[in-house]
């Protein structure tokens, strides 16, 4: 059995049509910050279940309802969701399989300790010449199949850029 996880960052108010139809076939999506507006998770809750959470950029009421950081149990792994890397608080082998992040706007696959580093890169407005990007993880018996995928169409090498 497979189980297909979305995973969105950085959509800064703006989800285009191309990571809407990039997320159709996944059974849970993760915003891992700077959403810019709720409508961004009610959209994304009419294709799957969404876990978000805070990123820099969310402030007002509406983002209260999002915590900072979130740990969330999907298909048997413990994911960890924070915005920015460098504010990791968390023991990475404290039995946590997977750290997602955002921030940074660049995507990156990465695994320390046996601990995999998610970040899906931006899905929101292009910054400078950075893919607009966002992560797949598929989680079967077998394992955890990360990847990026880039919106505009070319494939993005799995360890990012």
């Amino acid at each position: 059995m497979m189980f297909r996880i979305g995973i969105i960052s950085d959509t800064h108010g703006l989800l285009r049509p191309e990571a809407e139809r990039g997320l159709t076939d996944v059974d849970h999506i993760i915003h891992a910050g700077d959403i810019g507006r709720p409508e961004i998770v009610d959209a994304l809750r009419r294709i799957a279940p969404v876990t978000a959470i805070r990123g820099n950029v969310d402030t007002g009421e509406w983002a209260r309802d999002y915590p900072d950081t979130k740990l969330v149990r999907l298909a048997g792994k413990s994911i960890y969701v924070l915005h920015d890397l460098k504010t990791l608080k968390a023991d990475p082998g404290a039995g946590i399989d997977v750290i997602v992040s955002g921030h940074s706007h660049v995507s990156k696959i990465d695994t320390v300790g046996g601990v995999l580093y998610l970040n899906p890169g931006s899905a929101g407005p292009r910054r400078f010449k950075i893919p607009v990007t966002l992560a797949t993880l598929e989680v079967t018996p077998d394992g955890m199949q990360p990847e990026i995928h880039d919106l505009e169409g070319d494939r993005v090498p799995p360890r990012g850029e």
